[in-house]
């Protein structure tokens, strides 16, 4: 935190040091689109001439990335701040709460004086943010900003990869689905595509970086439309860029599945053969009182039509146990969507009500926490072994595997990979090969959560 007396000082530029020499520690938490904001942060700083480290007894600047969609994002970032705070108590710096909390719980923030908090952001304001650090160093209280902005979408800005194997792109931002459970519409804002030429120009630029992959980007990714273009036509032109071999992509709406993106899907032998699918609920009531805008039925339906079309497909969900008015029997639904459609994976969570929602203002979070636990224990193994099931499909088979890089910091003799499908393979390293190769694997044993093998000759 900076003290009094650094914030007095009228050279707006944290006690007279130069961007130069002021070194930033970003953290982010949550989802992908987080990770991506933070590569945006990342080029917007660097080209101001702030450094990044990795210690934050090493930083002049702590920014975190934040998450609002849970309770225990919230708590965590909650605990990593007095952690902070207990970690540097003998350094000032300045804190930044960035991305989707800062904007959800701006008020709660600033009003705690233990948190310290000298800047708070949130997702469409980050072009300002070398303004705010200094307004920030310089003034006798918080810089703020958590305006929404329709028209940004970042363009023109180049992010600063974190990852040398996987390139994020955004190709929307904000929600118009207001699913009564999820801040997501409350913090990002509405709905906007970016255009077709700017996502081909970052993607080819992309690839001429040595990139293989890129995952397109969004809260509602298939609803993405630029004019004639709809999610289908920006598949088909991302996949045709030279040197890109996998395309992926998160999340979609089964809403938003028409046959023209499962087709495509299907049929560009560079996009991949994943699509990850959120269910949420097997109610058809609770799917109503989430405002899913899909039945069981209609969830049922889709799956079969994709698995008709992609029969080697990998599917894997987001569920979430104990909302509002959640029965048992209604649970139970849940329990047989899942069985049914033997998803390769889940994301399984307990509901948590979320500031400003219609859920957390008109539905009481009347499922007990015992029962929750019950329930989410339960779901996650049944998964386990519709897991093991599924990834056992494949032993015997020689899968191409794109390397993410070694399996355990604590050895260099493993490397760990994915599928087509998504799914993660382990193999002992060889010679020559490196993060980011697309190597063939022979798949000699199944576990729940990957593979195993060992590289086999092309």
């Amino acid at each position: 935190m900076v003290e009094n007396e650094r914030k007095d000082d009228n050279t707006g530029d944290s006690g007279g040091k130069s961007p130069k020499k002021l070194r930033v520690l970003l953290r982010t938490f949550g989802c992908q689109m987080n990770e991506y904001d933070s590569e945006v942060i990342r080029s917007i700083l660097g080209q101001e001439g702030y450094t990044f480290c990795d210690s934050p007894q090493d930083a002049d600047i702590v920014l975190l990335n934040t998450c609002a969609v849970r309770e225990n994002a919230h708590r965590k970032v909650i605990g990593h701040i007095h952690a902070l705070h207990h970690l540097c108590q003998d350094r000032p710096f300045i804190l930044g709460i960035l991305g989707c909390m800062a904007v959800n719980m701006e008020e709660a923030l600033l009003a705690n004086p233990a948190l310290k908090i000298d800047l708070i952001i949130g997702p469409d304001s980050y072009r300002r943010l070398p303004e705010l650090l200094a307004r920030a160093a310089g003034s006798g209280g918080p810089a703020a900003d958590t305006d929404f902005d329709i028209s940004e979408n970042y363009t023109g800005i180049n992010p600063d990869r974190v990852s040398r194997v996987n390139a994020w792109v955004a190709v929307t931002r904000g929600c118009n689905n207001f699913c009564t459970f999820c801040v997501v519409p409350y913090t990002r804002g509405r709905e906007r595509s970016r255009a077709l030429t700017d996502i081909l120009a970052e993607t080819e630029k992309l690839a001429a970086q040595g990139y293989k992959q890129v995952t397109l980007l969004g809260q509602n990714v298939n609803s993405y439309a630029d004019h004639a273009t709809g999610f289908s036509g920006l598949l088909q032109a991302v996949s045709r860029v030279q040197g890109i071999e996998r395309v992926r992509f998160m999340s979609p709406h089964p809403k938003d599945f028409p046959d023209a993106v499962i087709d495509a899907v299907a049929r560009e032998p560079k996009v991949c053969k994943h699509i990850h699918l959120p269910l949420q609920a097997g109610n058809s009531r609770i799917l109503k009182l989430m405002n899913r805008t899909y039945t069981q039925e209609d969830f049922l339906a889709l799956v079969r039509k994709i698995r008709g079309r992609i029969p080697d497909v990998g599917l894997s969900t987001d569920i979430i146990v104990g909302f509002p008015t959640e029965t048992a029997s209604e649970f139970e639904d849940t329990v047989r969507v899942m069985e049914a459609v033997a998803f390769d994976s889940a994301f399984i969570f307990k509901y948590s009500p979320r500031q400003g929602t219609v859920a957390q203002k008109k539905y009481p979070d009347d499922v007990p926490e015992e029962e929750k636990t019950t329930r989410i224990v339960r779901l996650n193994a049944i998964q386990k072994g519709i897991s093991l099931k599924r990834n056992s499909r494949h032993t015997g088979k020689t899968l191409p595997v794109l390397i993410e890089g070694l399996a355990s910091r604590r050895s260099a003799r493993e490397f760990q990979g994915r599928t087509d499908g998504n799914t993660i393979v382990v193999f002992p390293g060889q010679p020559g090969l490196a993060p980011g190769d697309i190597v063939p694997v022979r798949v000699t044993a199944a576990t729940p959560h990957a593979l195993k093998g060992e590289t086999a000759s092309p």
